[in-house]
């Protein structure tokens, strides 16, 4: 397979398959193996069925790296959230377009709080439902799985969107589900410059040696 040579791929460690009694330590260990961002994936129980963290846990997520916090809002109406999401030190928000009926609005209130605003759609959800969204994004995640759990496996057929997103948009694409060694390389040929990844580096020993082989395979 043809590795992508004409940019760097950045790799985000998913807390979600950390160990949240040592969460400090799982995120120190992983920015001191070269991750170049934190993926906090953000659940509300409503939009999908499971529920996990919020500003709280993003706030001492910040106390103890200096990486980038690339926070993914799997939440209805997100913009009800966003600045408890910002003050806590989130870097970077990125919302569904099926969450809200006021995209728009909520990408630029994103902007106006100083973060990186971005966009995400669910698998069955058609890339067109994006489209209009593109000039007020620097991020698009294309979700791999179907959202609400780790550990599901990578559904290759999404690797079209990545592929026809990449023709149009110029920000950063990233590709969040079943990433691992043996299908980051297609994410990546097919335009990924993000990759998150979860269990292939949390349910390793060595997440050093995980991050690296991630990022050299791709």
């Amino acid at each position: 397979m043809v590795k992508n040579q004409s940019r760097k791929v950045l790799i985000a460690p998913s807390i979600l398959s950390a160990d949240f009694a040592k969460l400090g330590d799982e995120i120190r260990d992983v920015e001191q193996g070269g991750s170049d961002w934190i993926h906090v994936d953000v659940m509300d129980g409503h939009f999908v069925p499971n529920l996990t963290i919020g500003p709280t846990v993003i706030k001492w997520a910040r106390k103890v790296t200096k990486l980038p916090l690339d926070v993914h809002l799997m939440i209805d109406e997100p913009i009800r959230y966003l600045e408890d999401f910002r003050k806590a030190g989130s870097d970077a928000i990125t919302i569904h377009v099926e969450a809200t009926k006021k995209v728009h609005e909520t990408l630029d209130a994103i902007k106006q709080l100083g973060a990186t605003p971005g966009i995400s759609l669910r698998p069955k959800t058609p890339l067109q439902d994006i489209l209009p969204y593109l000039d007020r994004v620097e991020l698009v995640l294309i979700m791999s799985v179907e959202p609400g759990f780790g550990g599901q496996s990578f559904m290759p057929e999404m690797m079209d969107k990545v592929r026809a997103l990449r023709k149009q948009f110029r920000g950063k694409i990233s590709v969040d589900g079943g990433i691992n060694l043996e299908t980051a390389p297609s994410a990546v040929e097919a335009g990924a410059d993000v990759l998150v990844a979860g269990t292939a580096i949390f349910g390793q020993r060595d997440r050093a040696a995980a991050i690296r082989q991630l990022r050299q395979g791709s």
